[in-house]
């Protein structure tokens, strides 16, 4: 048996062929979705990048892993304390550790583990290789290492090779002599000039404004990653950096595939491709970020080609990213953790039949502290604290038919609203009876000061939008966030 996976950083689906984009960023990524089984609606239930991994790696919501963010308490998972063995559980129960409980080798090619000081990361690898860049990294300096060591074992049989690439993470950097394969089409029917007026409009870090996060000082180093978008240009240049962005680690996955083809296993190697979260380019009126709990930021590709399963398949059904570990365990015939949070959906990958959820519950506590409830049609979205965006406290979006989140119905809707309420009370309720501690990170985040992302930050925002004629929005965040002055 042998495992690729491809972990994607900031890579959302719709922007992808084989979910429906028109432009061609991704040809080699949609012939193992041709080849394989792609997931419609699914999710990281715990945003942005850590949050996301320790999920994925512990198969466990954030609210028992205790790690919701990227700074503070709630960046670091929860020790077991006197329950622990001599060694912890992640050594043993995490998805590498599973992965290498069925006498097979498991390597990683990541930057992540420095990246975030996630040193649980690497539990369960027999082999880690650290770019060194702290996530910085382009394609090109991640492929040379995942060919020599594909040149070196691929033939051997029993391993799994995790390769993690991040070029569709800010700042978008494709290398200048790349060009721009996009610059003739045109942009998302949804991004007019109205759109973008009232984008520039709002506030909170990564708006039209201020796309540097807090500024709208742009890195002479990316010249594909505008400091702020003042207009329709400037607009095409973020959309087509992230495409490019795409399209250009796309290309470096095809190299990968091309050499596990001439060492001869390509076409019995299960391929796992899916990312950590998505990115939102535009909606709630941010541009390249992941710092919220709605659908953009939260739905992940996921495309699986496993060994005489189905191939050309789609799956609408609700999944999280904790669900890969329990499926992982049934498709290896290994023994489940005692205390996954992960549903496993392995007969649709065996069988072709529905798996899923009934409704998902998210969250979001590095840029904001947000929950929300993802069911049918739609996903509500409750603030915590608004990361400075001035979002009303309650939002529900009808993302059949409103994909881009323009339009918050939930003043017309307050029963749709209370069963999203309801839905992630239940939760609430069956996560905190099933965990050790007393207490929810979302609540250590807002008392040791609010996300990560937003410490220290509100009186310089407040200069930089009394420069970009904003100065209505200074009374509003000073009355919401009267303790962080």
């Amino acid at each position: 048996m042998r495992i690729l996976i491809l972990d994607l950083d900031t890579l959302r689906p719709d922007h992808l062929g084989c979910y429906g984009y028109r432009r061609n960023t991704s040809p080699n990524i949609d012939k193992i979705a041709d080849q394989g089984i792609r997931f419609n609606n699914y999710y990281c239930s715990d945003a942005p990048c850590l949050p996301s991994r320790a999920a994925l790696i512990s198969g466990r919501f954030g609210i028992h892993t205790g790690a919701v963010g990227h700074g503070g308490t709630a960046a670091d998972m929860r020790l077991e304390g006197q329950n622990r063995g001599f060694r912890d559980k992640i050594e043993s129960q995490g998805l590498p550790a599973v992965i290498r409980s069925a006498s097979m080798k498991t390597v990683s090619i990541s930057p992540f583990a420095e990246r975030h000081s996630a040193w649980w990361f690497y539990s369960g690898f027999d082999e880690m290789y650290n770019p060194g860049k702290r996530g910085m990294e382009s394609a090109e300096d991640i492929t040379p290492t995942a060919l020599k060591w594909i040149e070196q074992n691929a033939k051997n049989d029993n391993w799994c090779l995790h390769v993690n690439y991040w070029d569709a993470h800010t700042p978008y950097r494709a290398p200048a002599d790349f060009g721009n394969p996009f610059a003739d089409e045109p942009l998302p029917d949804w991004l007019t000039d109205e759109t973008l007026k009232r984008h520039q409009q709002c506030v909170g870090p990564h708006g039209a404004r201020e796309v540097s996060m807090y500024n709208n000082i742009p890195d002479p180093r990316f010249p594909r990653h505008p400091g702020e978008v003042t207009d329709m240009q400037s607009l095409r240049r973020m959309i087509d950096g992230y495409d490019c962005g795409i399209r250009y680690m796309d290309g470096h996955i095809g190299q990968l595939f091309e050499a596990l083809a001439a060492q001869g296993v390509m076409d019995d190697l299960a391929i796992i491709i899916t990312a950590d979260h998505g990115e939102n380019m535009g909606e709630l009126g941010i541009y390249g970020e992941h710092g919220t709990a709605d659908n953009l930021t939260c739905r992940i590709p996921m495309i699986i080609r496993w060994p005489d399963a189905g191939k050309g398949l789609v799956d609408n059904e609700l999944h999280y990213n904790l669900d890969l570990l329990p499926t992982l365990c049934d498709l290896l015939e290994r023994e489940k953790p005692d205390d996954i949070d992960g549903e496993s959906y392995v007969k649709v990958i065996t069988g072709g039949k529905s798996s899923g959820h009934e409704y998902l519950v998210l969250s979001q506590c590095a840029h904001v502290c947000q929950r929300a409830v993802r069911w049918g049609d739609y996903i509500y979205v409750r603030s915590y604290h608004d990361g400075y965006h001035l979002f009303d406290e309650e939002m529900l979006f009808d993302v059949t038919n409103d994909p881009y989140e323009q339009n918050n119905i939930a003043a017309d809707n307050p029963e749709l609203c209370k069963q999203a309420v309801y839905y992630m009370n239940k939760w609430h309720d069956e996560m905190m009876k099933s965990m050790q501690w007393q207490v929810d990170p979302m609540w250590t985040v807002m008392r040791e000061g609010g996300p990560f992302h937003c410490r220290g930050h509100l009186k310089d925002y407040f200069e930089h939008l009394s420069q970009t004629d904003r100065t209505w929005a200074i009374k509003k965040l000073k009355e919401r966030h009267p303790t962080e002055l």
